[in-house]
């Protein structure tokens, strides 16, 4: 028994980014995938010295306990914000503020 795809049907995967689409979903959905893999993204060494981090108009606000991690984002602004969009695929953070 074989298993082919019709013309119109998609994959679990295919239907759920349609769906993001149509409803406008997307930056929302992809802001969030953002925020739950800083760690991932950034190492465990700074994920534990993150107090807060959230996304406004494509900015990511990323709040530390240590200067020296602060000044560190800081030198790595345009790295870690290659690297985020990478993760999603698509352009979603515009601009790195490390409070």
């Amino acid at each position: 028994m074989t298993m082919s795809r019709r013309g119109n049907d998609m994959t679990i995967k295919e239907a759920i980014e349609k769906m993001l689409d149509v409803y406008k979903l997307r930056r929302k959905f992809d802001e969030t995938s953002l925020l739950s893999a800083w760690p991932e993204l950034m190492g465990s060494a700074i994920a534990n010295r993150t107090k807060q981090i959230y996304i406004r108009d494509r900015k990511l606000f990323v709040k530390v306990e240590s200067s020296v991690i602060k000044n560190e984002l800081l030198l790595m602004r345009s790295q870690i914000i290659g690297r985020m969009n990478e993760h999603v695929g698509q352009v979603v953070i515009e601009d790195l503020v490390v409070l």
